[in-house]
Formats: structure tokens, C-alpha cells, sequence
């Protein structure tokens, strides 16, 4: 039979039970295999009780000390009972000059501490009991998130300053670098936000002409890495020149808001609004146009594993947006290999995105009587998925005679491969 005889408003600090007539302190603490909560108990006696019904500083150092213990015993192990007992009277009943000793020789949760209230700067002398005077039975989970974070950038020598901690606020980042960026005006103090709001428009300058677009080799939904990259680079340069006086993080956190809502506007951006030919779309009756005014009717593409789609003139979409697409759907880390026939005009292209490399292949002659049909077959180098962009819009737009501007072209397989290799070593 358990009996509760003393709790606190918040669920979490031990309570107090009488358990067949013996008083324990008990408190949840840590998980199960199965990720249930675990909760550990102790005895106590009525000298103890009396010091947890009036003494809240005691009675949460006492949390704090036994904390460790709990998360020893882990997911199935006892708590280590003897030495939780034997916390009681140096804590509750000791002098503060003792119980300040005691926390210099033991393992105790600082952040329970502080998420309740206790002075920072007198926790990190040493001075806990003191520190505890200002403490309250309700938590502020955030305050400890933010002591951790703090504590964090000081371990790499980073110090916020007043307008330094007004961005990370703002971008929502001050506790957590990896979270996704978002603009959180409420969260600064309104005499910095106007401070804070210069630095953004400073960045929104930068990037202006700038954007990051899609990257459907790694799906629908991929950005450009090196767009993502140029506009990073950019920014926190023009920010650290404006406002030297910032920090590295703040930077990097303005540099990483501007980027993410770029990239966002891209995914939600139609592919044909992303399609690099769009302004050379088709002609009159929807027909993609080649350099010599031939209209191309039908575009063939396929991938490295069969699946085959087909584009025609009548599409209300261009055969670039419908393309990418496709590579979006399809594109995987053993699907690698697309290609964009014209099988009227007998060319084609292969794009190679594990090699960052492509094929053009012409049609010298057409296989009769059962024999083969001979081809011509030249490779080429590609940067990235913007160089990808440019070869695809400009093969849809004229053909493989097209493509020579974006050469070098080699038709020896030995010669491309070496200068595939020395493009990979720089």
C-alpha cells in the first residue's frame, strides 16, 4: 500500500510516499527497454521530510545529486540504494559551507537546477546553496537549454554579444545550430530588433540576383548544392563587411535563413518556372525548335533501368521540365543513367550523373538487311547540375550540332577517362 504524503505542484520533483509504513523518496527518471518511464524510490526519515516540506533549495539540490545515480542504473539495472541514502543528511541537513563542499566532490544534473531558477553565476563558483535562494517550484526548461548552449559556443570560444543573441533568437537557432532557420521577430527584444532587421536586409541585398535551383538527380524536391553554396559564400561575405562586429555564428545563421528560404522557394516552384530553356520553349504549336528551324515531334527518355516516357509536340509542358522530372521520379544511387533520344533525327544524349559526364550519339548510319546501324559516340565533361541544364536545354532546343559549343568532345574512350582523371584530382 503506497500512500503519497508530500508533492510538489510540478510532476516531476520527487514526492514523498509512505509505503507499508516506511517513508521513500521517489521520482521518475530516465526509460525502460521499451521506453517507458522508469521511477526509483529510496528511504527516508521524518527528519528528512521535514526538511522537503519547507526547504525547496534542499529539496531539488537533493534531485540533483541523486539524478546521477538514476541514470547509472540505466534501462533495467537497481538503483544504487545505499548511496542514494547516503546523500541525505550531508544535503538536507548539513551546512550550507558542507552541502557546497559535498557538490564539489559529487556528480549532480546542473541543468535540473538551473531550469528552476538557480543563479548561473554562483552555480559555476560553486556556491549552490546560494545560487538556490532565488529558486521556484516551477521549471523553464528553455532557460537550462539555453545555459547548454551557452556553455557550448563558450567551449569553442565563441561569446554572443547582445546583437549576436538578438539574430540566433530571431532565426530561431539560439539553442539548436541545426535547426531549419525561420524568421521569429516575437523572440527579440523589440529595442534590437530594428538592429537585427538591418542585418537581414543586408543579406536580402546580397542574394537578390541570386537563386538555388532544383537538383533532380537527388529527387523532386533536391536543391543545387553548389547554387546553395554560392549564395551562402556570398551573403556572409556581405554581411561581415556591413557588421564586422558580428559573430561567426550570427553570420552563419543569417547566411543559413537566406539560403533556406531560397531553396524552399525553389521546391515549391513548377518545374517548367526552373527549366533553365524556358525561354526558348517551343514554337507556335507547342514544338520544341532546333537551331536549323526543324521541329522536334517526339523525345524519347529512359533510364538505366528500363523505364521509358515519352514527350511529344503536343505536351503542355517542355520537354526540359517534363525531363527532369522524369529524373526526379527515377533517379536513385544505382540509377544513375538518363537518356534523351530523337529517334526521327536519330540522336541522342546520355547523361552520366555518377561520372559527372555525358554522351552524344549521333546515327552515321541506319542498321539494313539485319546489320547493325553505326553510331558516333563523343563524351564530354559536366559541372554539375547546372552544366547538365545547359546540355539538356540546349540538345531539346537544337539537336547534337548544338551541343559542340559546350565542348571539349572526345570520341577515344582512353582520352576522355584521362581527362576525367585529372578533372577529379584538382
Amino acid at each position: 500500500m503506497r500512500d503519497i504524503v508530500f508533492t510538489r505542484r510540478s510532476g516531476w520533483i520527487p514526492n514523498v510516499v509512505r509505503e507499508d509504513g516506511e517513508l521513500k523518496l521517489t521520482l521518475g527518471a530516465g526509460a525502460d527497454a521499451n521506453h517507458e518511464p522508469r521511477t526509483f524510490t529510496f528511504s527516508i526519515g521524518e527528519a528528512h521530510l521535514a526538511v522537503i516540506r519547507e526547504d525547496l533549495a534542499r529539496h531539488l539540490l537533493l534531485w540533483s545529486a541523486a539524478l546521477p545515480l538514476c541514470d547509472d542504473a540505466g534501462t533495467r539495472g537497481r538503483l544504487d540504494e545505499n548511496a542514494a541514502v547516503a546523500l541525505l543528511d550531508p544535503i538536507l541537513l548539513g551546512a550550507p559551507a558542507d552541502v557546497d563542499a559535498l557538490f564539489r566532490r559529487i556528480r549532480w544534473d546542473r541543468s535540473r537546477l538551473i531550469a528552476h531558477g538557480a543563479d548561473i553565476g554562483l552555480l559555476e563558483r560553486g556556491q549552490v546553496c546560494a545560487a538556490m535562494r532565488a529558486a521556484t517550484e516551477t521549471s523553464n526548461g528553455k532557460r537550462a537549454q539555453e545555459y547548454h548552449a551557452d556553455r557550448r559556443r563558450a567551449e569553442r570560444g565563441a561569446v554572443l554579444g547582445p546583437l549576436d543573441a538578438a539574430i540566433l533568437r530571431f532565426t530561431g537557432q539560439y539553442l539548436h545550430g541545426g535547426t531549419v532557420p525561420r524568421r521569429m521577430p516575437d523572440a527579440v527584444e523589440p529595442a534590437l530588433l530594428p538592429e537585427v532587421l538591418r542585418v537581414i536586409a543586408t543579406a536580402e541585398q546580397a542574394c537578390a540576383a541570386l537563386r538555388i535551383g532544383r537538383d533532380p538527380r537527388r529527387g523532386n524536391r533536391a536543391t543545387d548544392r553548389h547554387d546553395w553554396h554560392r549564395m551562402e559564400t556570398g551573403v556572409e561575405a556581405a554581411v561581415r563587411r556591413a557588421h564586422p562586429e558580428l559573430v561567426d555564428d550570427a553570420v552563419r545563421t543569417v547566411s543559413f535563413l537566406m539560403c533556406s528560404e531560397a531553396a524552399d522557394r525553389s521546391r515549391n516552384t513548377p518545374m517548367e518556372d526552373d527549366d533553365e530553356g524556358a525561354d526558348h520553349r517551343t514554337d507556335l504549336d507547342g514544338g520544341a525548335r532546333t537551331d536549323g528551324g526543324a521541329r522536334k515531334t517526339v523525345l524519347s527518355f529512359t533510364d538505366d533501368k528500363g523505364a521509358e516516357k515519352k514527350w511529344r509536340q503536343d505536351s503542355p509542358r517542355t520537354a526540359t521540365a517534363e525531363f527532369w522530372e522524369f529524373v526526379g521520379d527515377r533517379s536513385a544511387t544505382d540509377n544513375e543513367v538518363f537518356t534523351i533520344e530523337d529517334e526521327e533525327m536519330g540522336e541522342g544524349i546520355q547523361l552520366h550523373f555518377y561520372a559527372d559526364s555525358v554522351a552524344r550519339v549521333t546515327t552515321l548510319r541506319e542498321g539494313e538487311g539485319g546489320s547493325d546501324p553505326e553510331y558516333r559516340v563523343e563524351y564530354g565533361l559536366v559541372d554539375g547540375i547546372g552544366g547538365y541544364r545547359k546540355l539538356v536545354s540546349t540538345f531539346v532546343r537544337g539537336g547534337c550540332a548544338a551541343l559542340e559549343q559546350h565542348g571539349p568532345w572526345m570520341s577515344d574512350v582512353a582520352e576522355f577517362e584521362r581527362a576525367r582523371r585529372r578533372r577529379d584530382a584538382r
